[in-house]
């Protein structure tokens, strides 16, 4: 089997990259989403969740510029076009403007139950299968700040 640039073995790379592909296109539409609502929130909650939705957003983007930068690092191209990333998103875009602010929140945290559970796939592979301990730990940080907002979203609902 023969080995990239970084010393990993290529066949289990190349499926790793995949699924890093389809959390990256995942990424771009939740982050969309989260500026769709940082624009469109309204009532007795914007000042908290106008900031919390431009820390959200902000975050999505350095995840999104690292997945991509990993992808390359591990020898691939990573997905570029819109066209990509909805034709393989798990999460789905929605129209924020005249959305409730709970029913954004709620919506987030369905990205956010999302992208956990794909983290944890990509976690798993790149550990089990094709030891890229790297991108194992580059995603367990990205996953820790899911897991903590979602907690602190919850509170905020009243559900903790």
């Amino acid at each position: 089997m023969t080995v990239n640039e970084i010393g990993l073995k290529n066949k289990p790379v190349i499926e790793l990259v995949d699924h890093i592909n389809i959390l990256l296109a995942n990424y771009q539409i939740h982050y969309q989403k989260v500026r769709g609502c940082h624009w469109n929130v309204k009532g007795h909650n914007f000042f908290d969740l106008h900031i919390k939705f431009e820390e959200l957003y902000n975050n999505a983007q350095t995840t999104i510029d690292e997945l991509a930068e990993r992808v390359l690092t591990l020898g691939k191209s990573p997905f570029s076009t819109y066209a990509d990333y909805i034709k393989v998103s798990e999460i789905k875009e929605i129209k924020t403007d005249g959305l409730s602010a709970d029913k954004m929140v709620t919506a987030i945290l369905g990205d956010f139950q999302k992208l956990i559970e794909m983290e944890r796939e990509v976690i798993e592979n790149a550990t089990e299968n094709a030891g890229d301990e790297g991108t194992a730990d580059m995603i367990i940080g990205f996953l820790k700040f899911k897991e903590k907002t979602s907690w602190m979203f919850r509170a905020w609902e009243g559900k903790n």
